[in-house]
């Protein structure tokens, strides 16, 4: 209670002798809340980032590289980092996945627009100066597989062997996702930080951006854990994304099932990663929701899996975890 009342006392020097309300906008899988200030006809978004957890200062860097390559970002109206509230422009509250849910006909627009936005954001000059999306930082995220959803959600102890089948692919995968041109990477580019504005895309929760695989950002939005799209349109998104890139000057790989394999396998990363994230989420921090997710993810994880034979031993270790029917086979091979 006592930083909501901190943040209205913020409010009110922001807005003096101006009657406002607040309204919960979003929550966030961090510590970060956000509220909707309304006064009259105008609203605001107010972000409240205890500093004791959360450092505003990677979301101002991010939102200026942003905007500087053209794409459409919350603009900074007021901040305080001292007590960790920021005052935003307001990008309306239709998520994309909120308007896919409601007219599925809309998402080859909707898609196009966001890739069209991606592109952009890949050709940004200033992405070297933010963090390396490195060896360290990605072997981090794997290992939330293990920690979080094998041994505390499946609640199993992986044999030796078993490690050292899980280590083996582990090295393969950064192996390729290190070797991928690198450009500025959102890393939560999906359906829910996406907002239905004009121009077209909204971005939002960019804070953690960071500099590494080009392919990345490209998994987070086609093979989002929280729509389901089938294979077919994945690839035809992918390919039509691939053309566009590459007039751009990207650095992309001038064939495309190269490209897609790249693309797929840095899947598999993001995939292992967000089910250890899930789990966490669930068991370390109360919410629950995100379990529903999984199946989405692991099936995205699993189909991956079937189409490489060098991630064959991690579909066998799958189905020693969690024997699942095999759904029937859509078979790309690259």
């Amino acid at each position: 209670m006592e930083r909501k009342q901190l943040l209205e006392r913020w409010l009110q020097d922001q807005f003096p002798a101006q009657p406002f309300t607040l309204q919960p906008a979003s929550s966030d899988a961090s510590f970060r809340r956000y509220f909707r200030a309304s006064l009259g006809d105008q609203t605001f978004i107010v972000m409240d980032a205890p500093p004791q957890q959360e450092d505003c200062t990677p979301f101002l860097r991010v939102a200026e590289i942003l905007t500087a390559s053209g794409v459409h970002v919350p603009k900074i109206l007021a901040q305080n980092l001292d007590l960790g509230f920021l005052l935003l422009s307001d990008l309306g509250n239709t998520t994309f996945l909120q308007a896919l849910n409601h007219q599925n006909g809309n998402a080859s627009k909707l898609y196009g627009e966001a890739a069209d936005a991606l592109i952009k954001i890949q050709l940004s000059h200033q992405a070297a100066s933010l963090p390396a999306y490195d060896e360290a930082l990605l072997q981090r995220e794997l290992d939330l597989f293990p920690d979080w959803y094998i041994a505390k959600h499946l609640q199993v102890d992986l044999t030796e062997q078993q490690q050292a089948v899980l280590r083996a692919v582990f090295s393969r995968i950064l192996q390729n996702n290190l070797a991928q041109p690198k450009v500025l990477v959102h890393r939560d580019y999906h359906s829910r930080n996406l907002m239905v504005t004009s121009p077209n895309p909204g971005i939002i929760d960019f804070q953690d951006a960071v500099y590494g695989p080009i392919t990345y950002d490209l998994v987070s939005l086609f093979k989002d854990a929280y729509i389901h799209w089938d294979e077919e349109r994945i690839l035809d998104w992918t390919i039509r994304y691939w053309e566009k890139a590459r007039k751009a000057g990207l650095p992309i790989a001038a064939d495309f099932a190269e490209f897609y394999r790249d693309f797929e396998w840095m899947g598999v990363q993001r995939h292992l990663k967000v089910l250890g994230i899930f789990a966490r989420l669930n068991y370390r921090d109360g919410k629950a929701n995100y379990l529903n997710d999984m199946p989405l993810v692991m099936h995205y994880l699993r189909k991956a899996c079937e189409r490489y034979r060098e991630l064959a031993p991690l579909l066998n270790l799958l189905d020693e975890l969690h024997p699942v029917e095999s759904d029937q086979k859509i078979g790309y091979t690259f």
